[in-house]
């Protein structure tokens, strides 16, 4: 097994940048990554559509920001922010099409002990779930929000987030 650094807190940004408004968590991540400059105790992850195969990134992890689509059949564009056992409990729903990977992810997460101590999800109603490179124009003027959600949740947990 390859050692990796030891990190306390985890942003996970989630979704597929080929379908449009879907990719919306990664987006997210890549603007905040781009942005800031985060404390090295921070691992910003592209976590794409790999569900379980995420696990292995939980180990040590004390805070876990997601960002995502979240189809919770609000207006599109309308931003939404869960905490703790909200979160798993939300996803359960099935509220994003890819995410049938993130409730296991979590619940087996729960099973092994690796479980963070803080949980919290952005994410955002999508307007547009098509085949597509673009978010939608709505959704696209949201991003910054949730950028700068992500930045104030990271300094709430301690970390340094300079722009």
């Amino acid at each position: 097994m390859f050692d990796r650094p030891a990190f306390k807190t985890l942003v996970l940004g989630v979704g597929n940048k080929l379908m449009s408004d879907e990719g919306v968590g990664v987006h997210v991540i890549e603007r905040l990554s781009a942005g800031y400059e985060i404390s090295e105790e921070v691992q910003i992850l592209d976590g794409g559509t790999l569900g379980m195969d995420l696990l292995y990134y939980l180990e040590g992890i004390e805070n876990l920001l997601l960002v995502d689509a979240v189809e919770t059949h609000k207006d599109p564009g309308t931003i939404i922010h869960l905490e703790g056992e909200e979160v798993p409990a939300f996803l359960a729903l099935k509220i994003s099409p890819h995410q049938i990977g993130v409730p296991d992810m979590l619940a087996a997460a729960r099973f092994k002990d690796l479980y963070p101590k803080r949980l919290v999800l952005w994410g955002i109603q999508p307007e547009l779930m098509e085949i597509g490179l673009d978010l939608s124009p709505l959704v696209e003027s949201k991003v910054e929000i949730l950028v700068n959600k992500l930045a104030e949740q990271l300094k709430a947990w301690g970390h340094a987030v300079t722009p």
